[in-house]
């Protein structure tokens, strides 16, 4: 079986997270992805937060599976015509640049469409249209910028950035759908076309159900938040909502067994409506099915301090997955909280690929994440990360048609 985006070229002017994450995203499936490099310096992540002195970092490694590294003078004319020709048999172009870098390179978007009309020219930018259009923008920005860190955090503290990549890697998964989808929309029109993803509007998407609260908040208070039971009056944005539940079931982070000793000795649980009498018979609480201060959620909405201060009793005299396994089968929603450790070591995500291990000729073997979407007919695997300009000579000889003599005037031209 074949790879799904087989005979799919991508030209990869990107660097860093966002764009990296998108391309990476698109090899995994099959497309040929030439990362474009300076030469000798290459994308700065090579040598950020290394472990090991002169090699790859992990932070280049684990964004830069399936790729070809190509290293190119774009500023050297002789460079220009090779990019040139590059965008000519290439499909789609990625980049995340500073705003007007590539005009300044000499290549905006109408040059391109001038070179090739079936080009699909991809752009991670910070912020769309508007007074921030200039701005450069980096993950914590985004999630300040979208709406994450100012619902995020406890009621009162300051606000809170999430360690998941929302920005970058959130941003870099949007612009790849917009990728394939403007592949789809090619194979009817024939054109290729812009597509940008701002890092802004990529958070703010994933963030749309405190969008939702910030307008339901005008109809009156959200009575599934904590405050709202603590007597706590809402203000006029939607507030900070420590680890409430974010569906309208209420959900907290709850201490298990071991918790005095064990950072990650806790569990998610939600106390959902259909469950409820199974959750107080597990806790302990069976009077509570039929008490009428507790028998409905709305009910039970002014007693939620009371609710999980009963269930953390009980969670407490368990470890987090024996709460899973008691909890699981009668489909009560729980979820230990995973430690980074207990995730890399975990069986099942190795048997599924979504955690891999992979040799690298200069660092050895070590962990990445793996494609996490799987399709049943189109497999999906990691190759290590490229060397840089590793793979220079086979680009040009093989994607440009040159011979050894002009690979070697090239280099002597400092194109390449």
């Amino acid at each position: 079986m074949g790879k799904a985006l087989d005979g799919v070229r991508i030209l990869d002017f990107t660097h860093v997270q966002s764009g990296p994450t998108c391309t990476q995203l698109l090899a995994w499936f099959g497309a040929d992805v030439i990362k474009v490099e300076r030469p000798g310096v290459g994308d700065a992540t090579r040598g950020q937060l290394r472990d090991i002195p002169d090699v790859d970092s992990l932070y280049f490694t684990m964004l830069n599976h399936n790729k070809r590294s190509l290293t190119l003078n774009s500023k050297n004319e002789t460079g220009k015509q090779l990019l040139t020709r590059l965008i000519e048999e290439c499909d789609v172009m990625v980049e995340n640049f500073a705003p007007g870098a590539i005009d300044r390179m000499g290549f905006p978007w109408e040059k391109i469409q001038e070179i090739n009309p079936r080009m699909i020219y991809a752009s991670v930018k910070g912020f769309g249209p508007g007074p921030y259009a200039d701005c450069k923008v980096y993950e914590n920005v985004a999630q300040c910028a979208g709406g994450s860190a100012s619902t995020t955090g406890m009621l009162g503290e300051v606000p809170m950035v999430t360690g998941a990549q929302i920005g970058d890697s959130g941003t870099g998964l949007h612009l790849a759908f917009g990728i394939v989808t403007a592949l789809y929309h090619r194979e009817q029109s024939g054109r290729g076309q812009r597509v940008t993803c701002a890092m802004q509007d990529g958070v703010l998407n994933l963030c749309r159900v405190k969008l939702r609260d910030q307008q339901r908040l005008g109809h009156g208070p959200l009575k599934e938040y904590s405050q709202f039971g603590e007597g706590i009056p809402f203000g006029e944005a939607t507030p900070r909502a420590g680890n409430d539940s974010g569906g309208g079931q209420p959900g907290r982070i709850l201490k298990c067994k071991g918790w005095e000793t064990d950072p990650d000795a806790y569990t998610y649980f939600i106390t959902q409506a259909a469950v409820w009498k199974n959750i107080c018979d597990v806790i302990g609480k069976p009077e509570w099915k039929e008490d009428p201060e507790y028998a409905t959620p709305d009910a039970r909405l002014p007693h939620l301090n009371e609710v999980f201060g009963a269930i953390e009793d009980w969670t407490m005299t368990k470890s987090k997955f024996e709460v899973m396994e008691i909890c699981n089968p009668l489909n009560i929603p729980v979820g230990p909280i995973l430690s980074m450790k207990e995730i890399a070591e975990e069986p099942s995500l190795r048997e599924t690929g979504t955690i891999v291990e992979v040799d690298h000729p200069e660092r050895g073997k070590y962990l990445s994440v793996g494609n996490p979407v799987k399709l049943s007919d189109s497999p999906s695997d990691v190759v290590r990360s490229p060397l840089l300009g590793e793979h220079t000579d086979e680009v040009l000889r093989d994607v440009l048609g040159l011979s050894d003599d002009e690979i070697a005037k090239a280099r002597e031209e400092g194109a390449v």
